[in-house]
């Protein structure tokens, strides 16, 4: 999930929107008001991605081998409020969260992924947001960014793999007899159409299911009940088409031919592209970057491999500007690759840089990089990455909450 939507669902939490609109890059915040705390990743304001990316950037040093200070963990965690809750940022934390102070889904399920995914230290902190989580599920299975709004495709996906990550069984996690996995499928656009297999955010006033690709990244995930980092799968049971899920296989289907539709998407450029109404068309890199992962995690590796050679030649400078959400964002991608290498990754090191960002890591244990697939991807280099980065200002669309990103444990537990 791309850092700007992150920071739009901030500023638009409460609004009610049909279609979400896509993430064009991640620009920086701007200047911070408050010194930046200790501990913290990033100078950028984070009134309204502190704990996003924060959380993104612990994941990310998780995934290469970094053991990060203990401050930097301790930072996240006191962010929580005493409901179990998190939110977007807490100035002071020395004071209760005051009434007003707006906590999210989206902010509480990233930091139970990071939290305990990293270490077994914040163990009770974990269990009070899972049950905050619990207590806000709606009755159509799924979450909405704020406490009672809507379900949505990305914020029901993060909620479900941080679930996971915490231990929860989350298919027999139902309200009103109603699954998490349910909630995502009604987002599902049906197989036969022109989108179909995508996911839409939400649905328009009308009911109509629009697709959209960060959604579907991110469905991708949650329907494999995946963490923000996903998990590299064999692609010899890779989905290839399109299929009818039946109730049987509702959890994976429904993920299998959100990956059909994102592979498709890409495969004539290599990347996503921003569809903003009024503005040319743009490379996307994070939500590029959030589709590597998907595919990679459903055994779509050639797809994956080809868009991350594009983003290793083209999201350089989206990456300087965007910080250490964005540097994350690229790890994410190119660990769950193979072949890829975030230690040389189109001439940067993709976590030197984000260790620069924050406080200097406990430890760095360099991981060997993965073996390179056996085909060969390839990737369309005709744009040379210089767009200028720009926001999601949707011209006559609302701002929302676009955000969002296991299960049957996939592999993944966590670590003391």
């Amino acid at each position: 999930m791309n850092v700007v939507s992150r920071c739009a669902a901030a500023l638009a939490a409460t609004v009610v929107i049909g279609t979400a609109t896509p993430a064009v890059a991640a620009p920086p915040s701007p200047s911070p008001k408050m010194a930046i705390p200790d501990g913290m990743y990033g100078t950028a304001d984070p009134t309204y991605d502190g704990v996003w990316r924060q959380s993104l950037a612990l994941l990310a040093q998780n995934e290469v081998g970094v053991d990060p200070a203990d401050k930097a963990v301790a930072w996240l965690a006191g962010q929580q409020c005493a409901n179990g809750a998190f939110p977007a940022f807490r100035a002071d934390t020395g004071k209760p969260c005051a009434t007003k102070l707006a906590v999210d889904t989206n902010s509480t399920a990233a930091a139970v992924q990071a939290l305990s995914t990293l270490t077994t230290t914040y163990d009770s902190q974990v269990d009070k947001a899972v049950a905050w989580l619990k207590s806000v599920q709606n009755k159509d299975g799924g979450w909405g960014y704020s406490p009672g709004g809507a379900s949505d495709a990305n914020s029901t996906s993060l909620v479900i793999g941080a679930l996971t990550q915490a231990g929860v069984t989350v298919p027999n996690l139902r309200k009103d007899g109603k699954s998490p996995v349910d909630a995502l499928a009604k987002l599902a656009l049906p197989c036969g159409g022109k989108d179909g297999g995508a996911f839409a955010y939400q649905p328009d006033k009308k009911g109509v299911l629009t697709a959209n690709a960060d959604a579907t990244a991110a469905a991708v995930l949650g329907a494999y009940a995946d963490t923000l980092a996903g998990s590299p799968q064999d692609d010899a049971d890779a989905p290839r088409s399109c299929v009818k899920a039946t109730d049987d296989s509702l959890e994976t289907q429904v993920g299998d031919n959100g990956a059909v539709w994102l592979a498709r998407t890409l495969a004539k450029d290599g990347y996503l592209k921003s569809v903003l109404p009024g503005a040319k068309d743009q490379p996307d890199y994070g939500n590029t970057a959030d589709a590597v992962v998907a595919l990679a995690s459903v055994g779509r590796s050639d797809q994956a491999a080809a868009s991350l050679h594009w983003l290793e030649g083209h999201a350089g400078k989206w990456a300087e500007q965007g910080g250490p959400a964005a540097y994350a964002q690229l790890i994410l991608a190119a660990s769950v690759v193979q072949g890829g290498d975030a230690h040389h990754f189109g001439g940067m090191d993709l976590v030197t840089l984000l260790n620069a960002t924050g406080p200097a890591p406990k430890a760095i244990n360099k991981l060997p990089a993965k073996a390179a697939p056996s085909h060969s991807p390839k990737a369309s280099d005709d744009n040379d990455g210089s767009l200028p980065v720009a926001w999601t200002v949707g011209g006559g669309l609302a701002l929302g909450a676009l955000i969002g990103f296991a299960l049957m444990l996939r592999g993944r537990k966590r670590q003391s």
